[in-house]
This record gives structure tokens, sequence and C-alpha cells, in this order.
């Protein structure tokens, strides 16, 4: 594999025409970036062509990727510093980019720590999301609905029960709401 930015966007291109992600407002972002930034890349008669919206977005990329390619090493150095500022989870997945990541890491060794891990709130799964759940709107209901109507009953004094299980904070709030309830009664 070649070093030069023009060999790894002919690498790429297939990868970009493909990926759903370069949509007509990033292609109009990194088109903006080369033509503002580096007139000599992109002058403006050449930006409006990138930019026509008559256009399909899949055939002006296309077009971008070839002109670029024909003005040079410097026109594909920069096309990838425009993507890179603008896109860079496009960047970082495009086939020149992973396959220099395991040109530079040895095999066998994974120094990229597991993305599972770091989304991970709790490991008691979903039956302990489902019971708090489950408490919570019991609680909510009671709270509302209970003080007003005789639609529940009794439920105000087995509120004062179900705060047996519970730590003493949750306890002291649920036999508090019973007390209130049944002294304003």
């Amino acid at each position: 594999m070649s070093d030069s930015y023009h060999d790894q966007l002919l690498q790429d291109t297939p990868y970009l025409r493909g990926d759903r992600r370069l949509d007509t407002e990033l292609l109009d972002r990194l088109v903006l970036q080369l033509n503002r930034i580096y007139p000599q890349i992109l002058t403006d008669k050449e930006a409006q062509k990138f930019r026509n919206l008559k256009v399909p977005t899949g055939i002006r990329l296309a077009e971008l990727l070839t002109h670029l390619q024909k003005k040079g090493e410097e026109a594909c150095h920069e096309f990838y510093r425009a993507l890179q500022i603008h896109a860079e989870d496009i960047y970082v997945s495009l086939p020149s980019r992973m396959s220099k990541r395991e040109t530079a890491e040895p095999k066998g060794t994974n120094n990229h720590p597991d993305l599972r891990e770091k989304f991970v709130l709790n490991d008691r799964g979903p039956l302990f999301f489902i019971s708090c759940f489950s408490v919570a709107v019991g609680a909510a209901f009671l709270y509302y609905y209970g003080a007003e109507s005789k639609v529940l009953g009794d439920a105000k004094k087995i509120l004062g029960f179900t705060a047996l299980g519970l730590g003493r904070r949750a306890k002291e709030v649920l036999v508090s709401y019973a007390k209130d309830n049944s002294s304003r009664q």
C-alpha cells in the first residue's frame, strides 16, 4: 500500500460513493471548505458545479472525487483534511484508515477498549428496571388518585405495609404519606 493521498483516494472512492452518511449537506460543506480555504483546488465555478442541487448527490460526489484525483496529491490531502474536520466518523471508517490501523497495530494486541462497557449503566438487568419502574408508577398512581377518590379504598393502608421491604428513606416517605392521608380523612 502506498502512503500517497492520491492512492488512498483511489482506494476509498468506492467506499465513499456507497456511504449513505455522505449526504448533500456534508458534500456542500466539503466543497465550501475546499473552495474557500484552497481556491487553487476548487475555483468558484467548479464549486458551483459540485453544489448544483439539480444533479443527484451521488453523481456530484463521483465528479468531485475524480476532479480531486486529477488535481493531484495536495488536493487529495486537503479533501481528507476537510472530511476529517466535518465528518470524523466517516473519515475513521475509510478503508485506507482501517488498513493503516491494522498495519500499525501488531496482530494479537487489542489496544481499543470494549465500547460496550462504556454504555453499561448497571448490571442488574431488565427485571430490576421493570420492578423499579413499577414501584414508581404505583407510587405516582397512589399519589395522584389516592387522596381524592374512593376508588382505591384501603390502598392507602396497604401503602404503609409496602414500605416494609424498602430502604429507610423510601420507608419514611411511604409511611408519612400513608399517615398524612389517613389524618386528612
